[in-house]
């Protein structure tokens, strides 16, 4: 069977809920349309809101520390530009993210909901050239629905892909295949992508994107069941054009030997560190 385009979405809002598209235009070296275009950064420091360049996930409100952000609702308008962010049962604020006075109340909605978390003071902040992806360039997140399935099958529990918050979902590949992709060239639709690392997860995960709850240790679940910390992919456009559900994904005809002897070595020293843990505490 195929492997077929299953889903695309795109987060607005670093850490905050995304929103499903059904088609959507990339080109060469971006990532998603206004994907990661804003983020709720901690502290302040000067710097021009509106073109706050890249930092890493730790400068940012995020699920791994702020699991109640899973809670928000949100909405950007691009072509009206606004942003609305909402609590369950409390109006939402929105504002004109072109507005000075109109991101300050936004600012100060944030910060009331966040009060009681570690993130503290917070604002919201635009990207410029790059935008707020956990890595330093512009990508998309790829995630095979099989490996989900397949390790949800191990932990005996139900796990919602947007868990991982991936770009694009990917359904008919068998579970893992991804890996074998890293260092080769795909195609989905027209559009032509160079997948060039794994994922690797974070406490994030644990988190339920539907009741915001901390209710899985999906990075200790892999850790146990797979000896890595992985799940999905990064891929640089190299071809743009446009991406649609149900667009077919043309992968490699052969497993990338690099990528799979890496994956085989790393599942070898995780098990022989297991035997050494084992033989420590006869």
């Amino acid at each position: 069977m195929a492997a077929t385009l299953a889903a695309i979405y795109r987060f607005p809002v670093k850490g905050l809920r995304g929103e499903p598209l059904e088609a959507v235009d990339v080109e060469a070296g971006g990532g998603l349309p206004h994907d990661r275009r804003f983020g709720i950064a901690r502290g302040g420091d000067g710097t021009d809101v509106t073109a706050f360049s890249w930092r890493p996930k730790q400068r940012f409100a995020m699920l791994m520390r702020d699991a109640e952000l899973a809670r928000l609702g949100c909405r950007v308008d691009f072509d009206a530009g606004t942003i609305e962010i909402g609590s369950p049962g409390a109006p939402p604020c929105v504002a004109a993210f072109a507005s000075p006075r109109d991101r300050a109340e936004l600012d100060g909605y944030l910060n009331r909901f966040l009060a009681g978390s570690r993130a503290g003071p917070v604002r919201l902040v635009e990207s410029g050239r790059l935008s707020f992806t956990d890595v330093p360039e512009n990508c998309l997140s790829l995630i095979n629905l099989a490996s989900v399935e397949e390790l949800a099958t191990r932990m005996g529990a139900s796990i919602h892909p947007l868990r991982f918050r991936g770009n694009l979902l990917i359904a008919g590949a068998p579970a893992w295949q991804e890996f074998d992709w890293v260092g080769n060239e795909i195609r989905v639709g027209d559009v032509r992508l160079r997948v060039h690392t794994r994922i690797p997860r974070c406490a994030a995960t644990s988190v339920d994107p539907q009741s915001a709850e901390r209710n899985l240790n999906v990075v200790k679940a892999l850790k146990t069941h797979y000896g890595h910390v992985d799940m999905g992919v990064y891929a640089e456009v190299l071809d743009g054009g446009r991406l649609a559900v149900d667009d077919v994904v043309a992968t490699p005809r052969t497993p990338h030997a690099r990528s799979r002897l890496g994956h085989e070595l790393r599942f070898l020293r995780f098990l022989a560190r297991s035997v050494r843990i084992f033989l420590r505490r006869r």
